[in-house]
């Protein structure tokens, strides 16, 4: 059996955040990962200030990759329409270019990193850490192990049954043609149990990710290019922003039952670091999930570099992510909701939609 001093599982922005701190630290670790090269995923286009800053403190330059500068949130419901101006610097990168930035950031500084190796299971060791087993049949232990396997979850190690919600989140994401109008902003589309974001980014396509209820995917009998179609039919500036799209097979990435609002319960005594989506997942419309995931792997580092327990990790994370977890949660059903034209008359106020964004922001 293969023996590393820190195992990091998951090569995305929370594991890799791990790695670059560690290995800065002078204790490189061995990260896995199961895709075999940086791809697109339906999540993190949008890098808010916390973000930006998280990333100029790991070494990674933003800009210098081409994130294209966000300053507005447009935000549409039906016919009405708000924009204000964001009250931090925002840009927006696909994680294809972001997620290879950063691991060839931590292989800089000395961290191992194989990817194509997908992990299966993990297992206590008596010894304490934990023992990961691979799907070519390998096995990997270590003392310390940081799950950053985003959504997905591993056996030996699942997020309770409850998390998910009676009618969970489905996340898709597709590739829309540049739009000149896009240039700058953010938009999000309000609509019945869910809502899509649009953002430019560095090669100029519009990157367009919806965060919806099963039950509403299941109406359009689980095919996207009919629940955009029934989108647009209800929005007429949503059938604007898109066009054709609907129509053009572009391909879609998915992802199933995504735990809003989920936290790593306190007071478990896992032998496990949790970080990014495992320990604690933001709703999407906030902004600020590549934030949380790229602080606590740097949480979840410098916990293990001081001795401290995944226990007293969970719990410094919490501190932190709780109440931007709350307000994004209460935001999210409002915009879900049949009263989400109050949240447009909300964002109208002048201060208000500042408010919000700093109130889900992981550094305030």
């Amino acid at each position: 059996m293969r023996r590393t001093d820190a195992l990091i599982v998951g090569g995305g922005p929370a594991g890799a955040a791990t790695a670059i701190t560690l290995a800065a630290a002078g204790r490189p670790p061995l990260l896995i990962e199961r895709a075999a090269t940086p791809r697109p995923v339906v999540c993190g286009g949008f890098l808010g200030g916390d973000a930006l800053a998280a990333l100029a403190a790991l070494g990674i330059d933003a800009p210098a990759l081409g994130a294209r500068p966000i300053h507005r949130l447009r935000i549409v419901a039906g016919g009405h329409m708000v924009e204000r101006r964001l009250p931090f610097a925002a840009a927006g990168l696909s994680r294809a270019t972001l997620d290879a930035a950063l691991r060839d950031r931590a292989l800089a500084l000395g961290a191992i990193v194989e990817t194509g190796r997908a992990a299966r299971a993990i297992e206590d060791r008596p010894e304490g850490g934990a023992i990961v087993r691979l799907d070519d049949g390998s096995a990997i232990a270590a003392p310390a192990v940081f799950l950053a396997t985003g959504k997905h979850d591993l056996r030996g190690s699942p997020r309770p049954r409850p998390a998910p919600g009676a009618d969970p989140a489905v996340g898709l994401r597709t590739v829309l043609p540049a739009d000149p109008d896009l240039a700058g902003r953010i938009e999000l589309h309000l609509f019945d149990r869910g809502y899509a974001g649009l953002l430019v980014q560095e090669d100029g396509s519009v990157n367009l990710c919806l965060s919806v209820a099963r039950s509403r995917l299941a109406e359009a009998d689980g095919n996207p290019a009919r629940l955009i179609a029934a989108l647009a039919a209800a929005s007429p500036r949503f059938a604007a922003r898109i066009g054709g799209a609907a129509a053009t097979g572009e391909a879609w990435q998915a992802i199933a039952a995504v735990p809003y609002g989920w936290q790593q319960p306190l007071g478990a005594e896992e032998a496990l670091y949790r970080v990014g989506d495992q320990a604690a997942v933001i709703a999407s419309l906030a902004g600020d999930g590549i934030a949380i995931a790229l602080a606590s792997g740097a949480i979840a580092a410098r916990a293990f570099l001081a001795g401290q327990s995944p226990a007293d990790h969970a719990r410094a994370l919490a501190a932190r992510t709780g109440r931007p977890i709350a307000i994004a949660g209460a935001i999210r059903r409002l915009a879900e909701g049949p009263h989400r034209a109050l949240l447009l008359r909300a964002a109208a106020l002048p201060g208000a939609a500042a408010l919000a964004a700093r109130l889900t922001r992981v550094g305030h």
